[in-house]
């Protein structure tokens, strides 16, 4: 196993820090409606103008300019529409910033494999862990005029970074994009300005602790009423008392409800965002708050009653159960899911499986599941696996880093604990020691199904292989036990092996007669005796004689 890489140890992972949820804001009137697009149309174009001023201060961002523009805003607004909207500028503008940061790390990273593969001679076989020269003088060719294009990619967003300058449109980069091709959209040019103009309003309001129901922009009693403190120019809109209208529909919050009417009786902070779906043509609530992280348990506490390991894969998840000893018990488990379609339907789909995973949890009454620590960063990149287009997209396509989350999120609630694993190895060596023990005549073990028990017992602090090497002087258990199934604590662990009646070799029945007699020993001492010794039960002295 030359090459191979340090195996990073299992942790806890980390509960979540914030919850949100949403409710379909039903029978609004056509008042409502007009208001609720007058007030988003006038804080969106507040919005951008916020966000293109944040923009030209770049690195020379400071709270003066900070203060600056607030004070701007709240002359068009108010003071706490102000503060939300220059709160979600820097959250983007720090989103923009962290993308613009991997997007130079990926060309590095892109240039520095083709320049290594450019190096090579035409033709030159590839190893396990890096690809070798390319295949013709053609490819070599049109390899090098990438790389100049790459490197001049890259000198122009450094230079960007370095100064500061980002580039971020608010709506969406794709929605922009669809406007130059609304056949392949399959977006009319009235249908796609409906939803520009939808995505680019802004009606989101922070929460504050200790106010009444938690926010004073957007209010929403235990009861369901919604209420918006409008913006002073579109004050004589108002209905209600202190320039606020009130919505004529009702929220009903039918995930945590009870947890957020609890938040909000006793005036604990709550975020608000009301946002429009064109497509479907219907208006949505979402309230959002945030809580301490819980501290997480120990590795050992998490583990006392064992471990489900779980293996992800493109369209399955394949999970095994484990005892305390990393022994697999009872049949693996599939829950699968379709990861095609829009986003909504595959995260329909992930949460369904990971629901139908954590019942199962629950039902096994096992407090920990393992998975895999993946990242498929540096997996995707064109210049590694370039004519292995449908791997690429495979990679692509598994939403590691969102199941993870989501599962964790899930796992919170029903106190099951998340254990993240190196993913090194875990499939290669799953296969190799328990894919074939574990297959038998009504049982198909696949290679996921291994890599499952893998991760598990990785979690486990057990070796992978089934049966550690025997001991260098001689094949006895002189020098320590050999088998790693059970732990020291373990009862009858260095117990003898139970007696089998029967022939040596078990290779026969018990009770078959044997077809060879056995011999007499030619010394005297051992010939036996057709004596039989017999016992009388009352023994005569010489008295009673």
């Amino acid at each position: 196993m030359g090459g191979r890489r340090e195996v990073a140890a299992p942790f806890v992972a980390s509960g979540p820090c914030g919850v949100a949820i949403r409710a379909r804001l039903k029978t609004l009137t056509p008042e409502d409606e007009k208001v609720l697009t007058l007030v988003g149309a006038h804080l969106g174009s507040l919005a951008s103008k916020d966000l293109k001023a944040r923009c030209v201060d770049g690195l020379e961002h400071s709270a003066r300019t900070w203060a600056a523009r607030k004070r701007e805003l709240t002359a068009a607004s108010s003071s706490r529409w102000a503060g939300s909207i220059t709160k979600a500028t820097h959250d983007q503008w720090a989103l923009v910033r962290r993308g613009q940061s991997a997007y130079v790390q990926s060309l590095e990273a892109s240039i520095e494999t083709l320049q290594r593969r450019l190096s090579l001679p035409i033709g030159e076989r590839g190893t396990r862990h890096s690809p070798g020269g390319y295949r013709s003088a053609h490819e070599w060719f049109h390899k090098t005029r990438r790389l100049h294009a790459l490197e001049g990619r890259l000198v122009s967003v450094s230079a960007d970074r370095e100064a500061g300058v980002v580039r971020v449109s608010r709506g969406g980069k794709r929605l922009l994009k669809a406007r130059h091709n609304l056949g392949k959209a399959g977006l009319t040019e009235a249908k796609w300005r409906e939803r520009w103009e939808a995505e680019r309003w802004f009606l989101q309001a922070d929460g504050e602790s200790g106010k009444r129901f938690g926010n004073e922009t957007i209010r929403v009693t235990p009861e369901g009423e919604v209420s918006i403190k409008l913006p002073s120019p579109l004050a004589e809109h108002a209905n209600a008392g202190h320039g606020r209208y009130v919505l004529a529909a009702k929220a009903r919050f039918p995930h945590r409800g009870t947890e957020w009417a609890d938040r909000v009786a006793a005036n604990r902070a709550v975020a608000y965002r009301i946002h429009y779906d064109v497509q479907r043509g219907r208006w949505y609530l979402t309230a959002s708050w945030t809580f301490p992280v819980a501290k997480t348990i120990p590795l050992d506490d998490a583990l006392a009653d064992g471990v489900i390991g779980v293996d992800t894969n493109a369209d399955h998840l394949a999970a095994w159960r484990l005892d305390t000893h990393g022994n697999p018990i009872g049949h693996p488990r599939r829950f699968f899911y379709d990861l095609s379609g829009s986003a909504e339907h595959r995260d329909a789909h992930v949460r369904h499986a990971l629901s139908r995973l954590l019942n199962w949890a629950k039902t096994c009454g096992v407090k920990a599941i393992a998975v895999e620590d993946l990242d498929f960063t540096a997996e995707k990149t064109r210049e590694k696996h370039g004519r292995r287009k449908r791997f690429r997209q495979l990679i692509s396509g598994m939403p590691t880093g969102r199941l993870r989350a989501r599962l964790t999120s899930m796992a919170d609630s029903t106190g099951i604990t998340i254990i993240a694993v190196d993913p090194a190895y875990t499939s290669k060596w799953g296969a190799q020691h328990w894919q074939k023990p574990l297959t038998t005549k009504s049982r198909k073990t696949t290679r996921h199904d291994a890599a499952s028990i893998a991760i598990g017992r990785r979690a486990q602090g057990h070796p992978i292989r089934r049966r550690t090497a025997p001991p260098p002087a001689h094949q006895s258990d002189v020098q320590g036990h050999r088998t790693v199934q059970a732990g020291v604590e373990a009862p009858v662990r260095e117990g003898t092996r139970p007696r089998i009646p029967g022939p040596r070799t078990r290779c026969v029945p018990p009770d078959t007669e044997r077809t060879r007699a056995t011999r007499t020993p030619k010394t005297v001492r051992d010939v036996r005796s057709d004596q039989v010794w017999v016992q009388d039960s009352l023994l005569l002295t010489n008295e009673e004689r």
